[in-house]
């Protein structure tokens, strides 16, 4: 097995305005999560949250300590929330085990023990997306499925984003230092998610989609509301988003998409929205 992780830095929003396509990508765009045994991570400087992807198919992949956090475990001073977005998996955290099929979570909270992923049936491997971040206090691990979600639905098909929003990780199911994560799932023929689009900057956010033909593309929008830019992404990939980024796409395909968030506070409902025709 092999853990990668690379650093990214904070921008300012001043700064991104000038960014072109290749570096708007290298410091956003997360393009690789999920490689055969071994474990990919972004660390990254927006309320240093870390966003990575494991696959274990002939090994159990522990989840490392990487060099950044100078610590004996990775769990010693965060928490940690994790989507199955594969096949039936298994997540041991220290001497529990948890189960996870496709489109189960787990929240595990601080403290000093070992985490590993496994899959049960190596030919179709589990694909374990996470998001991490630091953490004052220790709560219990606990899985969460969609019947545990806090379910929203939004949107309209006439307005071609219909979907539900299933908040699992938040502090309305169990509870959480700072993060806080989601599973947002369109509706066939609804392409748009988050709109109208906002801010929040107490917190930064990370998208992650999935659930999107290979043939298809998301085109993720982020920036300031009068500043907006865009990047083009494919199934599987996850994009950071700054505290004063908006965070919106559409498709060519209906999909679905895990968001997560860390940050000041765990309010779900403190976000600035801005009109849809006031954006540029």
């Amino acid at each position: 097995m092999k853990t990668n992780y690379e650093l990214r830095y904070a921008a300012h929003p001043e700064d991104a305005r000038h960014y072109d396509t290749a570096r708007l990508r290298r410091d956003f765009l997360i393009e690789r999560l999920f490689v055969a045994d071994e474990v990919e991570m972004v660390y990254s400087m927006y309320d240093r949250m870390v966003v990575g992807g494991a696959m274990p198919v002939g090994e159990t992949l522990p989840l490392e300590a990487i060099a950044p956090l100078r610590a004996p475990f990775f769990t010693t001073r965060r928490e940690v929330g994790i989507y199955n977005v594969g096949g039936p998996g298994v997540v041991e955290v220290g001497s529990d085990r948890f189960e996870l099929d496709f489109k189960e979570a787990l929240y595990i909270g601080r403290g000093d023990r070992e985490v590993r992923f496994s899959s049960v049936d190596g030919s179709r491997p589990a694909k374990f997306y996470f998001n991490s971040t630091n953490a004052h206090a220790e709560y219990p691990c606990r899985k969460v499925t969609k019947a545990d979600a806090v379910v929203a639905h939004m949107g309209s098909l006439e307005m071609s984003n219909e979907r539900n929003i299933n908040k699992m990780l938040v502090n309305q199911v169990l509870p959480t230092c700072q993060l806080q994560m989601g599973m947002t799932e369109l509706a066939t023929g609804s392409v748009w998610n988050t709109m109208p689009a906002h801010t929040h900057s107490r917190r930064m956010e990370a998208y992650f989609y999935f659930e999107l033909p290979a043939d298809q593309a998301v085109c993720h929008f982020m920036g300031e509301p009068q500043e907006t830019r865009h990047i083009w992404m494919s199934g599987e990939q996850a994009v950071l988003s700054p505290e004063w980024s908006i965070h919106s796409a559409a498709a060519t395909h209906n999909y679905t998409f895990i968001w997560g968030m860390g940050g000041e506070n765990l309010d779900y409902g403190d976000q600035d929205f801005y009109a849809i025709t006031d954006l540029k």
